[in-house]
């Protein structure tokens, strides 16, 4: 979700008083100045003018201005309905550091409409309102207003087509926090009435704290995201209301045990700062479920090689079109009915190459490690991948023991197998 064309050239130090490069700047006049944006797109019903997805907007809340854009794959709406059944619902929540973008820019109506069109499923791209001039929680509140009234299946398509018993809340870097977020307030209330979370969906999603894990340790100049501008953001967009040990970008175990969706889709970065921030808050998911009781079916899909948001600016990219297969194949699985009563192994079966790893724990503070070993789903023939087509999507199975959070800082903990051990899958060139 980031892009650094349209930083600005020159910016007076004497005159900031925020720099968010390359998301903003604020001026001490108290002018804002926003980089990260694209043009406007507008809505249109006719799918032909829109890669066969019909789009529309509307308005939530009159008060706030809350609203959301729609995606209606036609040709997957046409079937369904022939067939009598629903599309899966997605409502995804944009990014942009919660002060940038929104669902009606190219940027993410061109996603969404992917997105659409690749799951056959009815996008709600919520529209949010945005720090500084609305800090958090705004974007919280409006999002969940948003998904209050996609419950309520009052919009002709959310009636026609919406199967609310497989909705999946979805988003990219402060979006995928928010959907987070959102998955909590749905399983701790309510009143979201006839709405059913199956997964969420959390690309390189932001979360934050006031230690750093090894991904944010060291900045190379060349990441997109600087450990340090990073450190400035949460503060920004509270209005200096909270810092970076907050629960929201630090969720706690307790609140993390409340979520009863069934499926969690993780998406990193190779090279993104938050990286192992996202793969920690996974492990931690399915850490605390079982702790519950419970299980979580856990995904995990590494982008080896790329930075935070690239998919978004690189579409046609080989590792912008895997991830969106992942995702595709993640909406699509069949309707889970309850919590899984065994691990979740392979669960896109497509028997395709595997690698188990187990490996050694006992310097990322784990208990219980066990020596590495290898095994491939169609012998040995199979086992060799090259690193350059190697799209890591993890499967977790058994529950684990948390990493002494000491130690994990010292670690630089990387293929991400390494925080989820006791019987992983990797599964290797799936798409």
């Amino acid at each position: 979700m980031l892009s650094k064309k349209n930083s600005p050239l020159n910016v007076a130090d004497d005159d900031v008083d925020v720099d968010l490069l390359p998301f903003l700047v604020r001026y001490k006049d108290g002018r804002i100045e926003r980089f990260l944006s694209s043009p406007f797109v507008a809505a249109t019903e006719n799918p032909s003018a829109n890669r066969g997805v019909a789009t529309r907007d509307v308005v939530i809340n009159l008060s706030t201005g809350v609203s959301a854009r729609l995606f209606l794959p036609s040709r997957a709406a046409a079937a369904a309905m022939a067939a009598r059944r629903r599309l899966p619902l997605v409502v995804y929540i944009h990014g942009g550091s919660f002060c940038t973008e929104s669902a009606f820019c190219r940027t993410y109506h061109r996603y969404a409409t992917s997105l659409a069109a690749s799951a056959g499923a009815l996008v709600v791209s919520v529209e949010y309102r945005l720090a500084p001039e609305h800090p958090i929680p705004a974007a919280y509140d409006d999002t969940w207003s948003a998904l209050q009234w996609v419950a309520s299946l009052a919009d002709p398509w959310l009636a026609a087509y919406a199967d609310p018993r497989r909705t999946f809340l979805a988003g990219d870097s402060a979006g995928g926090n928010i959907a987070y977020h959102m998955a909590v307030r749905a399983s701790t209330r309510c009143t979201v009435d006839g709405i059913d979370v199956e997964g969420v969906i959390m690309v390189h999603p932001y979360f934050w704290g006031p230690e750093r894990l090894p991904s944010e340790a060291v900045w190379d100049g060349a990441a997109v995201l600087p450990p340090d501008g990073v450190d400035k953001l949460w503060p920004f967009v509270t209005e200096g209301q909270a810092g970076n040990g907050d629960a929201r970008i630090n969720p706690p175990d307790e609140e993390i045990a409340s979520l009863t969706c069934r499926r969690v889709l993780m998406a990193v970065a190779e090279k993104d700062t938050l990286r192992d921030r996202g793969v920690l808050l996974l492990a931690r998911i399915r850490d605390c479920a079982a702790g519950a009781g419970g299980e979580v079916a856990v995904a995990l899909v590494v982008s080896e090689g790329e930075d935070h948001g690239f998919h978004l600016y690189s579409p046609l990219r080989a590792t912008s079109r895997k991830l969106m297969d992942s995702i595709v194949s993640f909406i699509n699985q069949p309707l889970v009915l309850g919590v899984p009563t065994r691990p979740f192994k392979d669960p896109f079966g497509y028997g395709m190459d595997t690698k188990r790893y187990c490996t050694t724990m006992a310097s990322y503070g784990y208990d219980g490690a066990t020596s590495a070993s290898l095994k491939t789903g169609r012998g040995a023939n199979n086992a060799s991948n090259s690193k350059a087509n190697n799209h890591g999507l993890l499967f977790a199975c058994p529950a684990m023991t948390r990493p002494n959070s000491k130690t994990y800082k010292q670690q630089r903990l990387w293929p991400p197998a390494a925080l989820l051990p006791g019987g992983t899958h990797v599964t290797k060139n799936c798409f």
